[in-house]
């Protein structure tokens, strides 16, 4: 297993607090009026113990030199790699206004 895959499964399992174990890997890309907007691999996690959900979706982006984790249990409005995506850039945009 990839250094990237342990270091998002335990992202995963430290902001979740359950179990997880990675089933793949989805190359991403999400465009808006064209421009690539996030372009990457997403991790996807079978969890075990959590409470609301079967699958957490992962990835990790560099910022200032540092990585950073994002992940996004499966659960309505997030069904896939694609879809967890783009609510973390929504979340994201909203949290900024």
């Amino acid at each position: 297993m990839s250094k990237r895959i342990v270091d998002l499964r335990l992202a995963v399992e430290t902001m979740h607090h359950c179990k997880a174990s990675h089933e793949s890997s989805t190359p991403t890309r999400e465009t808006f009026r064209t421009e690539i907007v996030w372009e990457g691999d997403v991790g996807s996690f079978a969890l075990a113990g959590h409470l609301k959900a079967r699958r957490c979706y992962a990835w990790g982006f560099q910022d200032n030199g540092e990585t950073q984790y994002v992940t996004a249990l499966e659960i309505p409005r997030v069904e896939s790699p694609i879809t967890a995506v783009r609510v973390a850039i929504t979340s994201e945009l909203r949290d900024k206004k």
